[in-house]
């Protein structure tokens, strides 16, 4: 047990005891130094000055940082990618264009066959009217079969170009979850969001 000074001279004036020290405790009791008013150091007044030349510091770091290495680089993907989405629309464009040239063709050749059946039809004899509707139809079954096949190859274009455009969305998102909020995201979960996006 510590007992001061000053409580040992009301006690017993007689008796004059040293100044207390502080000695190590047998029982598990702490020794508290009298005077000190300590406090937390952030709160302390004195020590404010001292943090914000810190955070200063700290915050001028993190701005450098942040615009000579991380800014750039993302600025970087993006125009990679935004490149690569520009020369994928222009050659779905260009797919586009070749495929209504393909239609364009398509339904000239098909209205010169019409013209050539009907204009059989009302040269023809009646004996040769039978055979000049079956080569009408004849013509009629190629030409449809033409069409499904133009029709086919333009939606075979369009998903092409389309399909591109998903990929490279997806590698966009990818990249940027990664890069810059350095989030792993699962691929099902990047292909959900773009196609939810782009429908």
């Amino acid at each position: 047990m510590f007992v001061s000074q000053a409580f040992a001279q009301t006690e017993s004036p007689d008796v004059l005891l040293p100044p207390a020290s502080p000695a190590p405790s047998t029982h598990g009791e702490i020794y508290v130094e009298e005077g000190h008013e300590g406090g937390f150091p952030p709160f302390e007044t004195e020590y404010f000055p001292s943090q914000l030349l810190w955070l200063a510091i700290t915050f001028g770091i993190f701005y450098l940082v942040l615009k000579k290495v991380i800014l750039p680089r993302i600025a970087g993907i993006l125009e990679n990618r935004r490149d690569r989405i520009a020369l994928d629309l222009e050659a779905a464009d260009r797919m586009r264009a070749d495929a209504d040239e393909a239609q364009a063709a398509y339904e000239q050749e098909l209205t010169e066959a019409r013209d050539r059946a009907h204009g059989i039809a009302l040269e023809a004899k009646e004996s040769a009217r039978t055979d000049a509707e079956s080569e009408r139809k004849r013509i009629d079954g190629e030409l449809d079969g033409k069409l499904g096949a133009a029709q086919v190859r333009i939606d075979d274009i369009k998903r092409e170009a389309l399909k591109d455009v998903g990929s490279i969305a997806e590698e966009a998102t990818d990249a940027i979850l990664r890069e810059v909020a350095r989030i792993e995201a699962p691929r099902e979960e990047i292909a959900g969001a773009v196609t939810a996006v782009r429908s």
